[in-house]
């Protein structure tokens, strides 16, 4: 079983929506897109995964998706969301059942493990100490929001963040999450970073994940309207495919000319689309992938105007 809480659960009751997909990971994002506070992958069909290569954390052949919510929430509207973006999945078939509340955060703890992202980039669950001499340490929970590097385009920002020269530099990161991007920056030398999310539960844990590892001086929290239009050095956008694409002028004029920006969130079928979106301001290169998850980077040009 994996689990990716979003939120500290505290009601006494839930409702858990669970679809069996070729996705999951896909789901995965959607479901938190829509309101999920956790989402747990198990196995639909009692197919064993044997002997993972390191590093590698492979999904069942058919794996159903559970994602959390609250009472209140509207599983029709989700339900419907699932049908309408999620890729290959014309006939989709889902099932809702109330459940009891349970201690999310503990559970996710007790499993949780250091990951480590490039040479010395590690984030460290609550409990769990890294012995590396010349670690740069990310203390992250999860707790508000979703974000706490295990997933692949998560981890994918992550590692690119760990090969950067930041010392000194500015830091976007658009649709911020918990803000793991903006704060991993900001301990590996980044001068100042700005988060953005549209999600007030969003800036409020990254205010508060920033003050755990002591960079709260450095990092502004703003919604996009808040936004300052300032270009900076480095852009980070950890989001889907579609408000991706929407968003290209946006963070354009956020880059300075001769700056860096690395996108993901998107399916490798999704990542020429993307792509081509930022061509007019941006040369891009090649990127990486983890799990069928795709990551796209690029310099912005100084040729191209607004």
């Amino acid at each position: 079983m994996r689990s990716a809480p979003r939120r500290k659960l505290a009601a006494p009751r839930w409702l858990e929506l669970s679809l069996v997909c070729h996705r999951p990971e896909f789901a995965e994002e959607l479901l938190f897109a829509h309101g999920a506070a956790a989402v747990t992958f198990v196995d639909a069909a009692d197919d064993p995964v044997l002997e993972p290569r390191p590093g590698e954390t492979p999904l069942w052949p058919r794996t159903r998706v559970r994602g959390l919510f609250c009472a209140a929430a509207d599983l029709a509207a989700v339900r419907a969301a699932l049908r309408a973006q999620l890729p290959d999945e014309p006939h989709l078939e889902f099932a809702e059942r109330e459940v009891q509340d349970a201690d999310w955060l503990e559970a996710w703890r007790q499993h949780a493990q250091p990951l480590r992202f490039g040479t010395r980039l590690w984030v460290v669950p609550g409990g769990h100490r890294v012995a590396q001499n010349d670690a740069v340490v990310v203390q992250l929970d999860p707790g508000l929001a979703f974000g706490t590097g295990a997933h692949p385009s998560t981890a994918l920002c992550l590692e690119w963040l760990a090969g950067q020269k930041l010392a000194g530099r500015r830091v976007l990161d658009y649709g911020c999450g918990s803000g793991i991007l903006a704060i991993a920056a900001l301990k590996l030398g980044a001068a100042h970073a700005l988060a953005v999310d549209l999600d007030p539960q969003a800036l409020l844990a990254a205010r508060e994940n920033a003050r755990r590892n002591a960079v709260s001086a450095r990092l502004s929290c703003a919604t996009p309207e808040q936004c300052m239009e300032e270009a900076v050095d480095i852009v980070l956008a950890n989001i889907l495919a579609r408000p991706l694409i929407e968003l290209a002028p946006r963070l354009a004029r956020a880059t300075r000319a001769g700056g860096r920006i690395a996108l993901s969130g998107l399916l490798l079928h999704q990542a020429d689309e993307v792509r081509a979106a930022y061509a007019p301001w941006f040369d891009c290169a090649p990127g990486a992938t983890r799990e069928e998850w795709v990551r796209i980077e690029g310099v912005r040009n100084s040729a191209s105007t607004m």
